[in-house]
């Protein structure tokens, strides 16, 4: 599997690519190309042309969640290319979210996506290339994550609190253990690891990167820190777009984590 960062936080220096508060990763696998995520704007497809990566063949562009800094592309990915990738996410994916006063929702609703290509929703597992499967719903049953709503989300015509409960991440699995790809873990990734595990029949967490949602050096952050201790994760840790520098030098101390920007690539087997 190939995975390119098209969209980050971050951007590395000498290398001139645009960066942004948001995610979108390229991948390949066994001659397949997707997106998970496509950012905030239209800044995932300039640096992909500067990267010489033909975003018309993107055959699946998966959602990991719904927030706008993940599928704020959407619409410029139609405005761009006459190719019609299925879109993949969780039920609720595309519900009206607010935080605030702010929409923080997709900005491109249901009803304009699915004139312009299919929408597969789906809560369980779901394999999407040969090796890699979409997790669905993530079972929250570590009591340290996923238990704080963030924002309101749209319900039978009134706001509730949003626990993001369409929040979901990738997998790979290889002959030597699973790797790990997520959005933000609004889930937990402590939760998506273990669901991770369980869907591929496989202990062995080779890598993860992606957004923990990690922020303060408090007990959720202790509580991972010492959950990825005890299974023994502590190479190949790409924390990015929603992990502080404080949590990163925090962790920093126990494990070895890589830097993430804009451009970086990884090949794992």
């Amino acid at each position: 599997m190939k995975l390119k960062v098209l969209v980050d936080n971050n951007t590395y220096i000498d290398e001139y690519y645009y960066g942004e508060p948001g995610v979108s990763y390229y991948i390949e696998d066994d001659g397949e190309k997707l997106l998970l995520d496509v950012g905030y704007s239209d800044i995932y497809i300039k640096n992909a042309k500067k990267m010489k990566i033909n975003l018309n063949e993107i055959q699946k562009i998966v959602l990991s969640h719904s927030h706008n800094d993940h599928t704020g592309g959407l619409e410029y990915y139609f405005k761009n290319y006459e190719n019609k990738p299925e879109i993949i996410g969780c039920f609720g994916v595309f519900e009206e979210r607010k935080y605030g006063t702010l929409k923080i929702g997709s900005p491109m609703s249901e009803e304009k996506i699915l004139k312009k290509t299919k929408v597969i929703y789906s809560n369980t597992p779901k394999k999407i290339t040969k090796n890699i499967i979409f997790l669905g719903k993530i079972p929250r049953k570590n009591k340290f994550e996923g238990q704080v709503p963030l924002g309101e989300v749209k319900k039978s015509g009134k706001y509730v609190d949003d626990y993001n409960l369409d929040d979901s991440a990738l997998v790979y699995k290889s002959k030597n253990g699973i790797y790990i790809i997520t959005g933000c873990s609004h889930s937990g990734i402590c939760n998506i690891i273990d669901y991770a595990k369980i869907i591929c029949k496989d202990n062995r967490v080779l890598g993860i990167i992606g957004g923990f949602h990690l922020f303060d050096l408090d007990v959720q952050t202790n509580e991972t820190i010492k959950f990825l201790k005890k299974n023994g994760i502590d190479k190949n840790l790409y924390p990015c777009h929603c992990v502080s520098l404080k949590v990163k030098t925090e962790m920093s101390k126990y494990f070895n984590i890589n830097e993430v920007g804009v451009g970086l690539e990884l090949e794992w087997d």
